[in-house]
């Protein structure tokens, strides 16, 4: 497509990026498209709308996402450290302000209004977390003097007071696992991670005392027969409908009567409509994304790059797994999406940034300055590190 003699910042881009992680998150993309066919319908007619309503919006959100993901991809490290440090300030300051100005859904205040749409800050507070974590960790690993790590995890605390004010205690979990992730990567003692860990079974315990919506699925979960469990119960009925090849789109039962099944339950509607195999097909797909960012990211000069990549990555597989979870009644609901597949507007364009970061940590060129004398592959030569 493009010649490698060429220059261009189009032919750099082509040449350098990892075009099977791209390929996959595309057709993760498209296959969020295709489940809102056999999900949405149904519940935009409970809701009054008309059957292509969240169709043609779910095919709007991919096709505006996909720009951005491109975008951010083409970004060197310090360029996209700077567009993740932006989105994180911006975000942060909304995250604050939901509990002010938020709109109040379901007793929780995770979204504002912004020119008549509403936005979850928390979604781009993620990668973007992600990307300047991982960048504060690297200062600490290469200056032991900077206390880089220390402001890392002032920032987190910022977040996760904002986060359980709201509350949404998911995407605590969330940021939090992002946290221990970086600290993981950055070589912590087994010591201190067992110890992180007590910690962060003292913290649920602490959110089931304090939080009663949290309390309240808890207590649903231990003792479905107690509690709704409602949403649950079809959702686990549309997986076991479908069996191995699916009743065929716009075929199953259960999907019909799922509240979320274009969002949080997108893949139980899947399970229903196009059978397990095709589920099994769609884990396999999302374990190759992560894998494969994983790979990527220890291929990397730049130590930033490397905790970057991969502390994305993992994110974005504990993200996956956290919903799948869900979906399967192994852990109590949590709101959480499925990255590209579930609908959503902000998640897929918060998504679409943290992939085109990861993309742009990926990519075979290194950093323009290299900390180390190694000699480096560059634009087709073998040329010593400035």
């Amino acid at each position: 497509m493009f010649s490698r003699e060429r220059k261009t910042p189009i032919a750099e881009w082509w040449w350098t990026i990892d075009k099977s992680l791209l390929a996959a998150l595309i057709l993760l993309m498209l296959v969020g498209v295709l489940l809102s066919f056999a999900a949405s319908p149904p519940v935009a007619e409970r809701l009054g709308l008309g059957p292509w309503h969240f169709i043609v919006r779910q095919a709007m959100f991919a096709a505006l996402a996909l720009p951005v993901m491109l975008a951010a991809s083409f970004l060197g490290h310090r360029p996209a450290r700077f567009a993740a440090l932006g989105v994180l300030v911006v975000s942060i300051v909304l995250l604050w302000l939901t509990l002010r100005f938020g709109v109040e859904v379901k007793g929780a205040k995770r979204w504002v209004s912004i020119a008549g749409n509403t936005v979850q800050p928390s979604e781009f507070v993620k990668p973007a977390f992600a990307a300047i974590g991982a960048w504060l960790f690297a200062e600490s690993m290469k200056r032991p003097g900077v206390p880089a790590r220390i402001m890392a995890t002032g920032i987190m605390l910022t977040i996760v007071a904002g986060l359980l004010l709201q509350p949404d205690i998911g995407q605590t979990a969330l940021v939090l696992a992002t946290w221990g992730a970086l600290l993981f990567l950055s070589g912590i003692s087994w010591l201190v991670i067992f110890a992180l860990g007590g910690v962060a079974v003292g913290l649920l315990f602490g959110a089931y005392m304090f939080f009663p919506h949290f309390a309240k699925r808890i207590d649903s979960f231990v003792n479905p027969e107690g509690g709704n469990t409602y949403q649950v119960d079809k959702a686990l009925g549309s997986l076991l409908e479908g069996g191995w090849f699916g009743r065929g789109p716009g075929e199953s039962i259960a999907n019909k009567v799922i509240p979320d099944a274009h969002a949080d339950y997108v893949f139980s509607a899947a399970a229903g409509e196009f059978g397990i195999l095709f589920c099994l097909v769609l884990v396999g797909l999302i374990a190759f994304i992560v894998i494969k960012a994983l790979i990527g990211a220890q291929q990397q000069s730049s130590l930033f790059a490397r905790l970057a990549a991969s502390t994305l990555a993992i994110q974005f597989g504990l993200q996956c797994a956290i919903n799948l979870a869900v979906n399967l009644s192994l852990i109590p609901p949590k709101g959480m999406t499925l990255p590209f597949v579930s609908y959503g507007g902000t998640s897929m364009f918060a998504i679409a940034f943290g992939m085109g970061l990861m993309l742009a940590f990926t990519r075979k060129k290194p950093e323009e300055r290299l900390a180390t004398g190694l000699p480096v592959y560059r634009s087709g030569v073998l040329s010593p590190a400035e």
